[in-house]
């Protein structure tokens, strides 16, 4: 095998902080030196976090969760949420024949 060309590959600890949820796993996933976390084991290992999980995806978990951090959806249905389309009931074309 070549030297040099495979990428680092390591114990990593994955954590989902808006779950309160970490997993170790290995991965070749570049980390930062200064982010790292003691495990269970004793361990000290390079700490990745996820702004998502299977912990806290609906797919998974069931459960619907807005996350709105800059008001997107409010600033949506204030553009787009109250328009409303006025239709017209399309009145009876005159045939010009009379009723008998």
């Amino acid at each position: 095998m070549k030297k040099d060309i495979h990428p680092n590959y390591q114990f990593v600890v994955f954590e989902d902080s808006g779950a309160d949820y970490r997993f170790l796993t290995r991965s070749t996933v570049k980390t930062d030196a200064s982010k790292t976390v003691a495990w269970t084991d004793g361990n000290t290992y390079p700490l990745v976090q996820l702004d998502i999980s299977n912990a806290s995806h609906p797919f998974y978990t069931g459960q619907m969760k807005i996350i709105d951090s800059a008001g997107r959806v409010e600033r949506f249905n204030k553009r787009y949420g109250a328009r409303k389309k006025v239709v017209k009931k399309a009145e009876p074309k005159a045939t010009g024949r009379t009723k008998k």
